[in-house]
């Protein structure tokens, strides 16, 4: 019997936010579908998830960003509850990181959800790409395929991540349909351990997003956020958009860099947290 038959509780969760720190569009499957080879973290910030048992199968949707998220079923959790759960449960989404922000905040939740629930990975894919990679965090994981194939990796060096969000949002589909080239070369086949974040950085400078092109044709601010990361050490798109993040070596400088940025453009979504380790 799992967790998913007993719930008798309310428990509650972190959503956290997603990072592709690289993403190598490596080629196009013949159903359309794009492969790719992505080193993906998260960051101790985003959406809090509470489940609860009920009479029926429910949703409310409560927090900042709460007016651009679909309600009822059209909800990817409610979809993963029910693919979870044996018994009908209400789900509570305080959704605090903007949507379709190439974060995966709903991937994230679903991800929360099924693990509330005490569901497995089994068919998480059929909810969304992201999923399967939201529910092998929240330490460093490699997603290759179309997101099916997670591998968690060894431990990274201590970062603090700050994320910027032009509050434009960005439909996956358009950006890859603005993908010129669908073939590109994939990361090393061998990801190593690295002893410092500086030899960290220097690594990650040596791949890629090859989304970030198509994307800033979608929503050409992205040039404008990326400039504003500019001062850290090592800044990028993450997924398809139109969320940059940049990677900083202490908390202080994070914590600087996102206010002098909010200050700026106080009309952006910004945040700084630290790069989450894995739940031994």
């Amino acid at each position: 019997m799992t967790a998913a038959d007993t719930l008798v509780a309310e428990v509650s969760a972190l959503a956290r936010a997603k990072i592709n720190l690289t993403l190598h569009v490596i080629g196009q499957r013949a159903d359309g579908y794009h492969l790719l080879d992505s080193l993906v973290v998260f960051a101790e910030i985003g959406d809090k998830v509470t489940v609860r048992p009920f009479s029926d199968w429910g949703l409310t949707v409560t927090g900042p960003n709460a007016e651009d998220v679909p309600g009822g079923e059209e909800n990817l959790v409610l979809r993963a509850a029910r693919h979870a759960s044996k018994v009908p449960v209400h789900v509570t989404l305080d959704k605090r990181l903007p949507a379709a922000a190439g974060v995966g905040g709903g991937s994230a939740d679903a991800a929360a959800v099924i693990a509330l629930c005490g569901g497995s990975a089994a068919g998480a894919e059929a909810l969304g790409a992201d999923v399967p990679v939201c529910l092998a965090g929240p330490g460093p994981v490699r997603m290759r395929g179309v997101g099916e194939h997670v591998t968690p990796l060894d431990p990274l060096p201590a970062l603090w991540a700050v994320l910027v969000n032009p509050r434009v949002p960005v439909a996956t589909p358009n950006v890859f349909r603005a993908l010129q080239v669908k073939e590109h070369p994939p990361m090393p086949e061998s990801i190593p351990r690295f002893p410092t974040a500086g030899t960290f950085i220097a690594w990650l400078k040596r791949q890629r997003n090859d989304l970030t092109a198509p994307a800033k044709t979608v929503a050409p601010v992205i040039d404008d956020v990326l400039q504003a990361l500019a001062p850290a050490p090592f800044s990028a798109m993450s997924g398809s958009g139109a969320t940059c993040f940049g990677l900083c070596m202490t908390e202080r400088a994070a914590t600087q860099l996102a206010a002098d940025i909010q200050a700026q453009h106080p009309g952006w979504w910004v945040a700084s947290a630290p790069l989450a380790k894995r739940v031994s």
